[in-house]
């Protein structure tokens, strides 16, 4: 079944106006309907066709894999058997639908050689055989054992290739009804000439019109549904699972009771370049309002603005303007967060806190900071870029600024607070003291007084007035970063020094030339107010010892996970366009393809082996024995009725055909001849030539002698 004229060529061009692909979508239709004013004719064959179907099915797989690497395949693959959480679960979906629509849109180019082959052919359709693997197997069996092969059937791939067009103009990018009414244009053509006669055209055409509205009709519900389901946020999951640093709320573990789990996983590498040394820490975001064991962004969490690059296009993002970094270390981090609205990859950077500019960060998708010094970006599940700092000043903004009239947010304290934060203050007796002197006394009164624990113990006092806070400076005096880096922030704004939590990593685990960060070093730390310098300094309270305590929780196997971990990053450079590796690969399958096409267009000039003398079959393009005359034999028996089974030995056939009484004076002669024609097909020495002319002599005298019989009878 062929395709009416120009319904191919209308398939492409729609197909190209629907996927973005007009141009090469124009320029196919035109080769595929020069084949009506063309004449000449490629002589192909069964094999040949195999041949284009194989290097069709070889494109096919290389835009997988292409589109697979292009579209954070492997990365977010390992993530889902690595944490699989509901967020990963939904960004791996989202990678799978953009991989599938990908490949769908390319189909038409894919495989575009192969309908060609068939229009420029002189044959209507193409043998199944050339397509299905299975097919080829069994008739090369069939012709190896000798057996007659069954009637070939053949398809027509042009009403196939006309449903792929279709099926690739689904993945368009427009949000009208184009693709709607031009498809139903083109089912209409198609089916036209398709149309039984049974029913009139009225009849046709209006189970036809209804069948296009009730799709129509059907297509913008299932629109609207899908638009009523997006209204309702999708992160209202985020409260069930663990998530990365939110600019806008950080909840703490501060009260919670038991040993806090820590994980050895990598998440952060970097280099410093130009011999400057490493940043101690790297802020992800600050806050600045505390309650209820959450530090909330106030009024910092809805004010971030697009930064721009600088020039255009450079990959260049300056974050502050007119300040001269001393220091440069290249960061690559990964983007674990899903943006609900766009569903693209999106996180806070790691970032020094006195990051001036970011270099060499490609431009996939906005870069945005906000007032509280929090860096967000959109892009690959993986960056990498250079960091440049040692300025001094941050792009935090000062204090106060942004807070409700008539407070500071950056010296607010929670009424439940401050009891406990009072008796303390009262202790220190830094009273009309300068900021300098009190830092320099709240940094003595942790040093000296309290310890690091990641382990909490139910609380044995009956006050239940008592803040988990409070507990942790009267009484316990022992906690994790979180209770130091709270506890400090508040204490420091009861004495009036404006100060933000932070939290982020600390870096100091060297490997090779650089450094390796963990989720184990996620830390938190304070930002005071530098009134003299007008400046954030970090200030951290929490013991030294606290990175010696959690190391010793580190698994003895971590070396393996970390070569675990090493093999996924280089795959997520590769993945996400970081390496060159992935050009390689694909510029490598260019010989193969190559060479596929030298021998589909050119095997035939090949030179063959001349035939043999005295032979009816050239034995250097068969299977040895294939001329035997027995075969002859074979199908003369079979017109008295005695066909050979499927899979039934020659032998045993022989017998069941010599049971007629007529042939008793065959039976000697025949036998002989098939022993003759075993050591022919099977014998690896074959026949000497003698043998050879006695299998042709005695089998054409039985010929002669079957003929007559089959004359007689």
């Amino acid at each position: 079944m062929k395709t009416p004229p120009l319904l191919l060529a209308a398939a492409l061009l729609f197909w190209g106006w629907q996927s973005g692909f007009l141009i090469e979508g124009a320029a196919m239709a035109v080769i595929l309907e020069s084949s009506r004013f063309i004449k000449a004719r490629w002589e192909l064959s069964d094999d040949d066709f195999a041949r284009i179907w194989t290097f069709c099915a070889l494109l096919f797989l290389a835009a997988a894999v292409f589109a697979f690497f292009n579209n954070s395949g492997p990365a977010n693959l390992a993530k889902l058997f690595e944490t699989p959480n509901l967020n990963v679960v939904r960004i791996a979906d989202d990678i799978t639908v953009l991989n599938a629509i990908a490949l769908i849109r390319w189909l038409p180019m894919i495989f575009f050689l192969f309908i060609a082959a068939q229009v420029f052919g002189p044959r209507e359709g193409i043998a199944l055989e050339s397509i299905s693997f299975f097919l080829r197997r069994r008739r090369k069996k069939t012709l190896k054992s000798g057996q007659p092969l069954p009637p070939s059937r053949s398809v027509n791939i042009t009403y196939p290739y006309f449903v792929t067009c279709l099926f690739a103009a689904s993945s368009h990018r427009a949000e009208n009804n184009s693709f709607f009414w031009g498809l139903s244009a083109l089912l209409v053509w198609a089916l036209w000439s398709q149309r039984s006669r049974r029913f009139g055209f009225i009849v046709w055409a209006g189970a036809l019109g209804m069948a296009i509205l009730s799709g129509y009709f059907g297509q913008r519900g299932i629109s609207q549904l899908e638009r009523l389901v997006e209204k309702y946020n999708p992160q209202w999951i985020s409260h069930f699972i663990r998530q990365k640093a939110d600019p806008k709320e950080t909840r703490t573990e501060i009260g919670h009771i038991g040993q806090m789990k820590l994980s050895g996983k990598i998440v952060i590498r970097l280099e410093p370049k130009n011999g400057t040394a490493a940043p101690a820490y790297l802020r992800e975001a600050s806050y600045r309002t505390y309650r209820s064991q959450a530090w909330l962004a106030g009024s910092s969490k809805d004010d971030f603005v697009d930064i721009s690059q600088t020039p255009p296009n450079s990959d260049n993002w300056p974050l502050l303007s007119g300040k001269t970094n001393t220091a440069v270390v290249n960061i690559a981090c990964y983007l674990d967060g899903i943006n609900a609205k766009d569903h693209v990859p999106e996180g806070l950077l790691p970032l020094p806190v006195d990051c001036g500019q970011l270099e060499h960060l490609p431009a996939f998708f906005p870069l945005h900071k906000n007032s509280a010094g929090a860096v967000l970006a959109e892009g690959p599940g993986l960056v990498i870029f250079d960091a440049y700092y040692g300025s001094g000043s941050t792009i935090d903004s000062p204090p106060g600024t942004g807070s409700p009239p008539g407070t500071n947010e950056d010296l607010a304290v929670p009424d439940t607070e401050k009891p406990a934060l009072d008796q303390v203050t009262s202790g220190l007796n830094i009273a009309g003291q300068s900021d300098e002197q009190k830092l320099l006394a709240v940094d003595r009164f942790f040093g000296s007084n309290f310890k690091y624990s990641l382990w909490q113990e139910i609380p044995k006092s009956a006050n239940t007035n008592e803040t988990p806070l409070g507990r942790f400076l009267l009484k316990t005096r022992s906690g994790h970063c979180e209770y130091f880096a709270t506890a400090t922030v508040l204490l420091l704004r009861e004495l009036q020094i404006p100060a933000r939590y932070v939290v982020g990593y600390a870096v100091h685990e060297t490997s090779g030339r650089g450094y390796v960060v963990r989720l184990r070093d996620a830390h938190a730390w304070c930002l005071v107010w530098n009134k003299k310098d007008g400046v954030w300094r970090n200030f951290d309270t929490t013991p030294a010892s606290w990175v010696a305590e959690e190391e010793k929780h580190a698994s003895p196997l971590q070396f393996l996970s970390d070569f675990w971990s090493w093999i996924q990053f280089q795959f997520s450079k590769l993945r996400w366009g970081q390496s060159h590796l992935q050009q390689y690969t694909l510029w490598a399958l260019v010989p193969v393809f190559g060479l596929l096409l030298y021998q589909i267009i050119f095997r035939r000039g090949r030179k063959r082996p001349r035939r043999k003398p005295g032979r009816e079959m050239d034995e250097a393009m068969s299977w040895p024995g294939l001329d035997s005359e027995f075969y002859q034999l074979e199908r003369k028996l079979a017109e008295r009725g005695v066909a050979r089974q499927p899979n039934e030995l020659l032998s045993h056939w022989l017998s069941r055909a010599l049971a007629d009484p007529v042939l008793v004076d065959l039976r000697i002669p025949l036998q002989e001849l098939l022993r003759l024609h075993y050591c022919y097909r099977f014998d690896p020495h074959g026949l000497s030539a003698e043998e050879r002319e006695t299998l042709r002599r005695e089998a054409k005298v039985c010929l002669d002698r079957l003929t007559r019989a089959n004359q007689a009878a």
